[in-house]
Protein backbone atom coordinates (compact mmCIF):
# COMPACT_ATOMS: atom_id res chain seq x y z
CA UNK A 1 0.00 0.00 0.00
CA UNK A 2 1.82 3.48 -0.87
CA UNK A 3 2.64 5.86 1.78
CA UNK A 4 2.73 9.55 2.13
CA UNK A 5 6.48 9.36 1.54
CA UNK A 6 5.76 7.53 -1.73
CA UNK A 7 3.99 10.46 -2.70
CA UNK A 8 6.55 12.58 -1.94
CA UNK A 9 9.08 10.85 -3.74
CA UNK A 10 7.52 10.59 -7.00
CA UNK A 11 6.04 14.13 -6.64
CA UNK A 12 9.49 15.52 -5.79
CA UNK A 13 8.40 17.45 -2.47
CA UNK A 14 8.51 16.84 1.09
CA UNK A 15 6.08 15.24 3.04
CA UNK A 16 5.03 18.47 4.55
CA UNK A 17 4.02 19.68 0.99
CA UNK A 18 2.23 16.23 0.54
CA UNK A 19 0.04 16.85 3.60
CA UNK A 20 -0.76 20.26 3.32
CA UNK A 21 -1.66 19.50 -0.50
CA UNK A 22 -4.14 17.17 0.72
CA UNK A 23 -5.48 19.22 3.81
CA UNK A 24 -4.91 22.45 2.77
CA UNK A 25 -3.33 22.90 6.19
CA UNK A 26 -0.89 25.56 4.82
CA UNK A 27 -0.27 27.32 1.32
CA UNK A 28 1.38 25.25 -1.62
CA UNK A 29 1.75 27.07 -4.87
CA UNK A 30 -0.45 25.25 -8.19
CA UNK A 31 2.24 23.49 -9.70
CA UNK A 32 3.41 21.86 -6.21
CA UNK A 33 0.05 20.97 -5.70
CA UNK A 34 -1.00 19.62 -9.41
CA UNK A 35 2.50 17.29 -8.95
CA UNK A 36 1.15 15.66 -5.72
CA UNK A 37 -2.16 15.05 -7.08
CA UNK A 38 -0.76 13.27 -10.38
CA UNK A 39 1.48 11.35 -8.08
CA UNK A 40 -1.66 10.02 -5.74
CA UNK A 41 -3.48 9.70 -9.15
CA UNK A 42 -0.63 7.12 -10.21
CA UNK A 43 0.06 5.58 -7.08
CA UNK A 44 -3.92 4.90 -5.85
CA UNK A 45 -2.47 6.69 -2.57
CA UNK A 46 -5.18 6.89 0.12
CA UNK A 47 -4.77 9.21 2.99
CA UNK A 48 -4.82 7.63 6.40
CA UNK A 49 -7.95 8.67 8.21
CA UNK A 50 -7.73 7.01 11.31
CA UNK A 51 -3.64 8.06 11.37
CA UNK A 52 -4.94 11.71 11.48
CA UNK A 53 -7.64 11.19 13.43
CA UNK A 54 -5.01 10.14 16.47
CA UNK A 55 -3.15 13.18 15.88
CA UNK A 56 -5.96 15.39 16.19
CA UNK A 57 -7.89 13.42 18.62
CA UNK A 58 -11.03 13.52 16.26
CA UNK A 59 -12.26 12.54 12.96
CA UNK A 60 -14.59 13.87 9.88
CA UNK A 61 -16.60 11.07 10.82
CA UNK A 62 -20.12 11.66 12.09
CA UNK A 63 -21.64 8.33 13.96
CA UNK A 64 -24.94 7.28 13.26
CA UNK A 65 -26.95 4.34 15.38
CA UNK A 66 -30.08 3.79 14.00
CA UNK A 67 -32.92 1.08 14.95
CA UNK A 68 -34.08 -0.65 12.24
CA UNK A 69 -32.13 0.36 8.87
CA UNK A 70 -34.52 -1.90 6.89
CA UNK A 71 -37.70 0.97 7.94
CA UNK A 72 -38.33 2.90 5.06
CA UNK A 73 -38.46 6.14 7.41
CA UNK A 74 -34.79 5.53 8.85
CA UNK A 75 -33.47 4.61 5.08
CA UNK A 76 -35.11 7.42 3.62
CA UNK A 77 -33.31 9.73 7.14
CA UNK A 78 -29.59 7.62 6.27
CA UNK A 79 -29.75 9.15 2.64
CA UNK A 80 -30.32 11.93 3.38
CA UNK A 81 -27.98 12.90 6.86
CA UNK A 82 -25.13 11.24 4.46
CA UNK A 83 -25.84 14.11 1.88
CA UNK A 84 -26.02 16.50 4.34
CA UNK A 85 -22.73 15.45 6.36
CA UNK A 86 -20.97 15.78 2.99
CA UNK A 87 -21.94 19.14 2.11
CA UNK A 88 -20.17 19.70 5.47
CA UNK A 89 -17.00 17.50 4.42
CA UNK A 90 -18.10 15.03 7.15
CA UNK A 91 -18.50 11.05 6.29
CA UNK A 92 -21.06 8.54 8.20
CA UNK A 93 -19.95 5.60 9.96
CA UNK A 94 -23.83 3.95 10.37
CA UNK A 95 -24.62 1.14 12.78
CA UNK A 96 -28.01 -0.62 12.95
CA UNK A 97 -28.81 -1.64 16.39
CA UNK A 98 -32.02 -3.91 15.34
CA UNK A 99 -33.54 -2.58 18.95
CA UNK A 100 -31.26 -4.55 20.57
CA UNK A 101 -29.58 -2.66 24.11
CA UNK A 102 -26.45 -4.61 24.37
CA UNK A 103 -25.66 -4.09 19.93
CA UNK A 104 -26.55 -0.07 20.63
CA UNK A 105 -23.59 0.23 23.96
CA UNK A 106 -21.33 -1.89 21.65
CA UNK A 107 -21.74 0.85 18.99
CA UNK A 108 -21.09 3.46 20.88
CA UNK A 109 -17.94 2.13 22.19
CA UNK A 110 -17.28 1.63 18.53
CA UNK A 111 -17.70 5.46 17.84
CA UNK A 112 -15.39 6.41 20.71
CA UNK A 113 -12.78 3.97 19.37
CA UNK A 114 -13.32 5.81 15.72
CA UNK A 115 -13.13 8.87 17.42
CA UNK A 116 -16.59 10.25 15.22
CA UNK A 117 -16.48 13.94 15.83
CA UNK A 118 -20.41 13.46 16.98
CA UNK A 119 -23.17 11.11 17.38
CA UNK A 120 -26.62 10.94 15.80
CA UNK A 121 -28.48 8.60 17.45
CA UNK A 122 -31.89 6.97 17.54
CA UNK A 123 -32.03 5.12 21.19
CA UNK A 124 -33.35 1.85 22.56
CA UNK A 125 -32.84 1.76 26.27
CA UNK A 126 -33.91 3.96 29.14
CA UNK A 127 -33.73 7.06 30.60
CA UNK A 128 -31.75 6.05 33.63
CA UNK A 129 -29.27 4.08 30.76
CA UNK A 130 -28.22 7.16 29.23
CA UNK A 131 -28.06 9.64 32.02
CA UNK A 132 -25.58 7.42 33.97
CA UNK A 133 -23.80 5.48 31.46
CA UNK A 134 -24.57 5.37 27.56
CA UNK A 135 -24.63 9.16 26.49
CA UNK A 136 -22.68 10.54 29.03
CA UNK A 137 -19.18 7.79 28.87
CA UNK A 138 -19.29 8.27 24.75
CA UNK A 139 -18.13 11.59 25.62
CA UNK A 140 -18.98 13.47 22.57
CA UNK A 141 -21.55 15.76 21.06
CA UNK A 142 -25.13 13.50 20.72
CA UNK A 143 -28.37 14.79 18.86
CA UNK A 144 -31.30 12.62 19.37
CA UNK A 145 -33.57 11.62 16.48
CA UNK A 146 -37.00 10.19 16.47
CA UNK A 147 -37.39 9.26 19.70
CA UNK A 148 -36.48 11.77 23.00
CA UNK A 149 -35.11 10.56 26.65
CA UNK A 150 -36.92 12.76 28.87
CA UNK A 151 -34.69 14.43 31.09
CA UNK A 152 -31.23 13.89 29.09
CA UNK A 153 -29.73 17.04 28.54
CA UNK A 154 -29.10 16.79 24.84
CA UNK A 155 -30.14 17.87 21.54
CA UNK A 156 -33.47 16.23 19.93
CA UNK A 157 -34.93 15.95 16.80
CA UNK A 158 -38.50 14.41 16.17
CA UNK A 159 -42.27 15.17 15.23
CA UNK A 160 -45.38 16.05 17.21
CA UNK A 161 -45.94 12.16 17.53
CA UNK A 162 -48.85 13.50 19.81
CA UNK A 163 -50.60 15.82 17.38
CA UNK A 164 -50.06 13.07 14.44
CA UNK A 165 -51.70 10.41 16.40
CA UNK A 166 -54.58 12.79 17.42
CA UNK A 167 -55.05 14.02 13.71
CA UNK A 168 -55.45 10.49 12.32
CA UNK A 169 -57.54 9.46 14.77
CA UNK A 170 -59.66 12.45 14.62
CA UNK A 171 -60.14 11.47 10.80
CA UNK A 172 -61.13 8.37 11.49
CA UNK A 173 -63.96 9.78 13.67
CA UNK A 174 -64.77 12.48 11.57
CA UNK A 175 -65.95 9.30 9.05
CA UNK A 176 -68.59 7.95 11.84
CA UNK A 177 -66.12 5.53 13.18
CA UNK A 178 -66.75 4.72 16.98
CA UNK A 179 -65.12 1.12 17.11
CA UNK A 180 -61.34 1.78 16.65
CA UNK A 181 -58.30 -0.27 17.72
CA UNK A 182 -54.85 0.40 17.83
CA UNK A 183 -51.21 -1.44 17.24
CA UNK A 184 -49.54 0.38 19.13
CA UNK A 185 -45.54 0.34 19.16
CA UNK A 186 -43.02 -0.61 22.43
CA UNK A 187 -44.42 0.21 25.44
CA UNK A 188 -42.54 2.41 27.33
CA UNK A 189 -41.04 4.06 24.49
CA UNK A 190 -41.14 7.64 24.17
CA UNK A 191 -43.07 7.79 20.82
CA UNK A 192 -44.78 4.89 21.49
CA UNK A 193 -46.46 6.34 24.11
CA UNK A 194 -46.94 10.22 22.40
CA UNK A 195 -48.85 8.58 19.68
CA UNK A 196 -50.39 6.18 22.03
CA UNK A 197 -51.75 9.42 23.89
CA UNK A 198 -53.10 11.18 20.85
CA UNK A 199 -54.94 8.31 20.08
CA UNK A 200 -56.33 7.83 23.44
CA UNK A 201 -57.04 11.82 23.50
CA UNK A 202 -58.75 12.10 20.15
CA UNK A 203 -61.39 9.19 21.85
CA UNK A 204 -61.86 11.37 24.97
CA UNK A 205 -62.91 14.28 23.00
CA UNK A 206 -65.53 12.34 21.63
CA UNK A 207 -66.36 11.05 25.20
CA UNK A 208 -66.12 7.16 23.67
CA UNK A 209 -64.82 4.81 25.39
CA UNK A 210 -63.27 1.60 23.90
CA UNK A 211 -62.42 -1.99 25.03
CA UNK A 212 -58.75 -2.37 26.64
CA UNK A 213 -58.56 -4.82 23.97
CA UNK A 214 -58.93 -2.44 21.19
CA UNK A 215 -55.01 -1.98 22.42
CA UNK A 216 -52.66 -4.20 21.44
CA UNK A 217 -48.45 -3.66 21.03
CA UNK A 218 -47.56 -4.46 17.77
CA UNK A 219 -43.70 -3.22 19.01
CA UNK A 220 -42.91 -1.96 15.68
CA UNK A 221 -42.34 -5.18 13.77
CA UNK A 222 -44.22 -6.51 11.00
CA UNK A 223 -44.88 -9.92 12.13
CA UNK A 224 -45.64 -9.28 15.73
CA UNK A 225 -48.74 -6.50 14.10
CA UNK A 226 -49.81 -9.34 12.13
CA UNK A 227 -50.25 -11.65 14.89
CA UNK A 228 -52.00 -8.83 17.39
CA UNK A 229 -54.16 -7.67 14.53
CA UNK A 230 -55.39 -11.18 13.53
CA UNK A 231 -56.42 -11.63 17.46
CA UNK A 232 -57.61 -7.97 17.20
CA UNK A 233 -60.12 -8.64 14.21
CA UNK A 234 -61.76 -11.66 15.72
CA UNK A 235 -62.95 -9.61 18.64
CA UNK A 236 -66.37 -9.44 19.35
CA UNK A 237 -67.69 -6.82 18.52
CA UNK A 238 -64.91 -6.26 15.90
CA UNK A 239 -63.18 -2.85 14.91
CA UNK A 240 -64.79 -0.91 12.30
CA UNK A 241 -61.00 0.95 11.88
CA UNK A 242 -57.69 0.89 12.62
CA UNK A 243 -55.03 3.38 13.48
CA UNK A 244 -51.21 1.48 13.20
CA UNK A 245 -48.46 3.46 15.19
CA UNK A 246 -45.56 2.36 12.42
CA UNK A 247 -45.08 1.71 8.87
CA UNK A 248 -43.67 -1.93 9.26
CA UNK A 249 -46.59 -2.36 11.57
CA UNK A 250 -48.99 -1.32 8.89
CA UNK A 251 -47.72 -3.89 6.21
CA UNK A 252 -48.43 -6.73 8.90
CA UNK A 253 -51.73 -5.04 9.57
CA UNK A 254 -52.49 -5.81 5.75
CA UNK A 255 -51.52 -8.93 5.56
CA UNK A 256 -53.89 -9.71 8.50
CA UNK A 257 -56.11 -8.10 6.97
CA UNK A 258 -55.83 -10.36 3.87
CA UNK A 259 -55.31 -13.45 5.75
CA UNK A 260 -59.31 -13.42 7.33
CA UNK A 261 -60.63 -12.87 4.17
CA UNK A 262 -61.49 -9.07 4.84
CA UNK A 263 -61.79 -5.95 2.79
CA UNK A 264 -60.28 -2.52 3.21
CA UNK A 265 -62.03 -0.13 3.27
CA UNK A 266 -65.25 -2.05 3.57
CA UNK A 267 -64.69 -4.29 5.93
CA UNK A 268 -61.96 -2.07 8.31
CA UNK A 269 -61.24 1.32 7.58
CA UNK A 270 -56.62 1.90 8.38
CA UNK A 271 -54.83 5.00 8.68
CA UNK A 272 -51.13 4.65 10.24
CA UNK A 273 -48.48 6.72 11.00
CA UNK A 274 -45.29 6.86 8.44
CA UNK A 275 -46.01 7.23 4.92
CA UNK A 276 -43.35 5.02 2.90
CA UNK A 277 -42.95 4.63 -0.77
CA UNK A 278 -45.37 1.24 -1.38
CA UNK A 279 -47.94 3.11 0.44
CA UNK A 280 -49.32 4.48 -3.10
CA UNK A 281 -48.86 1.22 -4.65
CA UNK A 282 -51.05 -0.61 -2.13
CA UNK A 283 -54.45 -1.87 -3.24
CA UNK A 284 -56.68 0.37 -2.05
CA UNK A 285 -53.73 3.18 -1.66
CA UNK A 286 -52.88 3.83 1.79
CA UNK A 287 -53.85 6.87 4.16
CA UNK A 288 -50.50 7.89 6.12
CA UNK A 289 -49.36 10.42 7.83
CA UNK A 290 -45.99 11.88 6.34
CA UNK A 291 -43.36 12.61 8.14
CA UNK A 292 -40.82 16.01 7.12
CA UNK A 293 -37.63 13.21 7.07
CA UNK A 294 -35.31 15.58 5.09
CA UNK A 295 -36.13 18.57 7.02
CA UNK A 296 -35.39 15.80 9.94
CA UNK A 297 -32.10 15.10 8.75
CA UNK A 298 -30.67 18.60 7.46
CA UNK A 299 -31.94 20.15 11.63
CA UNK A 300 -30.25 16.45 13.34
CA UNK A 301 -26.78 17.86 10.94
CA UNK A 302 -27.05 21.31 11.46
CA UNK A 303 -27.55 21.05 15.21
CA UNK A 304 -24.72 18.45 15.42
CA UNK A 305 -22.57 20.33 13.51
CA UNK A 306 -23.15 22.99 15.91
CA UNK A 307 -21.97 21.48 18.86
CA UNK A 308 -19.17 20.13 17.12
CA UNK A 309 -17.83 23.45 16.07
CA UNK A 310 -18.26 24.07 19.97
CA UNK A 311 -21.51 25.76 20.76
CA UNK A 312 -22.75 25.66 24.23
CA UNK A 313 -26.45 26.30 25.60
CA UNK A 314 -28.81 24.65 26.62
CA UNK A 315 -30.25 21.59 24.91
CA UNK A 316 -32.06 22.50 22.09
CA UNK A 317 -35.55 20.38 21.32
CA UNK A 318 -36.77 20.59 17.44
CA UNK A 319 -40.16 19.49 16.92
CA UNK A 320 -41.91 19.27 13.30
CA UNK A 321 -45.60 18.94 11.87
CA UNK A 322 -46.27 16.06 10.01
CA UNK A 323 -48.72 16.28 7.39
CA UNK A 324 -51.85 13.63 6.68
CA UNK A 325 -51.96 12.04 3.33
CA UNK A 326 -55.78 11.49 2.53
CA UNK A 327 -55.79 7.81 0.00
CA UNK A 328 -57.88 5.48 -0.04
CA UNK A 329 -58.23 2.92 3.04
CA UNK A 330 -60.75 4.88 5.40
CA UNK A 331 -64.07 4.76 4.03
CA UNK A 332 -67.36 6.43 6.00
CA UNK A 333 -69.11 4.34 7.91
CA UNK A 334 -72.87 4.00 9.29
CA UNK A 335 -74.41 2.12 12.22
CA UNK A 336 -77.04 0.50 9.42
CA UNK A 337 -73.75 -1.48 8.34
CA UNK A 338 -72.18 -2.17 11.30
CA UNK A 339 -75.34 -4.06 12.79
CA UNK A 340 -75.09 -6.38 9.73
CA UNK A 341 -71.40 -8.16 9.57
CA UNK A 342 -70.60 -8.63 5.94
CA UNK A 343 -69.88 -12.61 4.81
CA UNK A 344 -66.57 -11.63 5.50
CA UNK A 345 -66.77 -10.57 9.36
CA UNK A 346 -68.92 -13.64 9.79
CA UNK A 347 -65.92 -16.06 8.36
CA UNK A 348 -63.49 -13.90 10.34
CA UNK A 349 -65.48 -14.86 13.95
CA UNK A 350 -65.88 -18.40 12.59
CA UNK A 351 -61.84 -18.53 12.72
CA UNK A 352 -62.29 -18.28 16.07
Amino acid sequence: MPTIRDVAKLARVSTATVSAAITGSAFVSPTLKSRVLVAIEQLGYSPDGVARSLKKGVSNLLGLILPDITNPFFTEFVQAAEGYAQEAAYSVLLCDSGEDLDKELAYLRLMRSHRVAGLILCPVGTTELYETTAVRQAGLPVVLVDRRIPGLEVDSVTIDNHAAALEATRYLLDLGHARIATIAGIAGRFTSEERLRGFQDALSERRIVVPASYIRHGNYLENEAFRVCCQLLRETPAPTALFVANNHMLIGVMRAVTELGLTCPKDISIAAIDDFPWANAFTPRLTTIRQPVRQMAEEVVRLLLRRVAGSAGEPVHTVLEASLIVRESCARHSDRLAAKPTAARKKAAIKR
